[in-house]
């Protein structure tokens, strides 16, 4: 599969059983996420209507152009709900297991770049669960730097898990 079998678009309520099916993967087998139980479709319905198709807090899909499978999803989300926040942004990729190594982070980040380019976003941040080398070098290909380590802040799978917070300037 080449670059040119994947289409990046916009998500919609369309997508939601299969977003939530490839997050739940995240939730029930790895610490990439902090979520511990699985979610209904239903339940991540105010998660996707929080991302429309304009604005700063943007929800881009990858999606196979032959089969229809969603490989992967990238958002950019509310940093934290106070005013002086809106021009910071949170951004995350999440891949289907299958999707790895090919690329598709790269063009969801690259689509997700463009569009924020013509927002008021001043910064972006993402929290990387620790360790995770694949998620650290897609970010610092994006420009992304280290500013600091929550050390034990989540408690997954009976252990703790530190999270590396990156920034970019936008």
């Amino acid at each position: 599969m080449g670059p040119t079998d994947v289409q990046v678009r916009a998500g919609g309520e369309g997508d939601l059983a299969a977003l939530t099916e490839l997050y739940n993967h995240y939730v029930r087998e790895t610490a990439i996420t902090f979520d511990t139980e699985p979610f209904a479709p239903e339940q991540r319905l105010p998660w996707l209507r929080s991302h429309p198709e304009d604005g700063p807090h943007r929800l881009l899909v990858a999606q196979d152009t032959r089969s229809g499978e969603i490989l992967g999803y990238a958002t950019s989300s509310p940093f934290r709900p106070k005013a002086a926040y809106a021009t910071s942004v949170e951004v995350s990729v999440y891949l289907s297991p299958t999707a790895g190594g090919r690329g598709i982070g790269t063009l969801l980040y690259e689509e997700l770049f463009e569009a924020l380019a013509t927002e008021d976003v001043h910064r972006a941040y993402a929290g990387i669960a620790q360790p995770n080398e694949a998620s650290a070098r897609l970010h610092a290909r994006f420009g992304f730097r280290p500013v600091g380590t929550h050390r034990e802040v989540g408690r997954k799978f009976g252990r703790y898990w530190d999270v590396a917070w990156f920034e970019k300037e936008l």
